[in-house]
């Protein structure tokens, strides 16, 4: 069996797993679907001779971390650590301007931490597609081509929700990508 057939298998099961985790068991099931398409998209970079593929995957992967980190970060360090925790316990929940009151400091910081997130999964989306464009060209299979286009539209238009169904759609269109892989590179 040669790296494209286990790329085709492993890259197939990683993106089920992605969806399966992403959507309905958020954790293991995720992070070992992301494992497997690391693997295939090596594979694949090994098999084409092209290291952009596996360089862009990874660019895409370290731009994710580092959006869900300064998310993370800017909410952590905005409401001053474990301290909101114990303040929001002592707030009146039946009363509205109470409630609101005590959010309304937080919302701008808030705001920017979304704000900055969202710039850093554009980025990440984008090396996305550069990586299964190449893909494409190298395969023949154009569906990693759409896969890479739709992630990355539905990366920008997360600000109106709707990138998340869009984003839904891509990985469904990914694990067809991955499982109509060829056995081998198409000659050129």
């Amino acid at each position: 069996m040669g790296k494209l057939s286990e790329a085709k298998i492993l890259g197939g099961i990683g993106a089920l797993l992605m969806l399966i985790g992403g959507i309905f068991v958020p954790g293991i099931g995720g992070i070992l679907g992301l494992i497997l398409i690391f693997i295939a998209v090596s594979y694949i970079s090994e098999e084409c001779k092209d290291k952009s593929i596996f360089s862009n995957y990874l660019f895409q992967f370290i731009y994710k971390v580092i959006a869900i980190v300064s998310v993370v970060a800017i909410f952590f360090i905005s409401i001053g650590g474990l301290t909101f925790f114990t303040a929001l316990e002592s707030i009146d929940t039946s009363s509205f301007e109470a409630v609101w009151s005590f959010f309304e400091p937080y919302l701008l910081w808030w705001g920017i931490a979304l704000l900055i997130g969202w710039v850093f999964i554009i980025i990440s989306s984008w090396y996305l597609r550069k990586s299964y464009d190449s893909i494409a060209e190298h395969t023949g299979v154009h569906l990693f081509k759409t896969t890479g286009l739709l992630y990355f539209i539905g990366a920008i238009s997360l600000i109106i929700f709707i990138g998340l169904l869009i984003i839904l759609v891509a990985m469904i269109l990914e694990i067809v990508a991955y499982f109509k892989l060829p056995e081998k590179l198409p000659s050129k």
